[in-house]
């Protein structure tokens, strides 16, 4: 995890810093999710990195959504010693973060990084993500800048799908 705190560390998210210190003050009191602008997802999307991203769009009203995590958090432990990295971000309206996002994340025992996308405006960006996302969810992008591969799913995903669209990015 720390490899890709220090590329989080990086990712400007404009008004609301995304800083060193804010990752490096995280712990179990504290907050376990982060409030971040399009830009952070614009930035780690377009990194030249050769890490593997699986940004998983949810929602915590979303049943789908709720049912699929597990496979993410399965995967983020098995694929560890990879160049994979997981990042869950949550389409919550961001005025429900403390009083229903974070008791979720911590709920569910997530361990993944969790991010609250605080865009109101969904067509400013959904196209940006893929052409094809309609905006429902939950959808999931499986993206390596470096390589350059990207694959998109509008859809609930199980640990096979996963780990089998892994192995088209990952080098053993």
């Amino acid at each position: 995890m720390a490899a890709f705190s220090s590329v989080l560390a990086q990712v400007p998210v404009g008004k609301e810093p995304l800083a060193a210190d804010t990752l490096a003050a995280a712990s179990p009191e504290s907050t376990p999710v982060l409030k971040v602008k399009w830009g952070a997802l614009d930035s780690l999307m377009s990194s030249s990195t050769d890490t593997t991203y699986i940004i998983n769009f949810w929602a915590t009203w979303c049943r789908p959504c709720v049912a699929e995590l597990p496979h993410f958090e399965q995967v983020r432990q098995d694929y560890a010693r990879h160049k994979v990295r997981v990042l869950l971000v949550s389409m919550d309206f961001a005025k429900d973060i403390e009083d229903r996002v974070i008791p979720f994340v911590d709920r569910m025992k997530l361990k993944s990084t969790v991010w609250l996308l605080n865009e109101p405006d969904a067509n400013s960006w959904i196209e940006q993500v893929d052409t094809s996302w309609s905006g429902a969810l939950p959808a999931t992008l499986i993206i390596n800048s470096a390589r350059p591969r990207r694959m998109f799913f509008e859809k609930a995903l199980d640990y096979e799908t996963l780990a089998r669209e892994l192995s088209y990015f990952i080098e053993y």
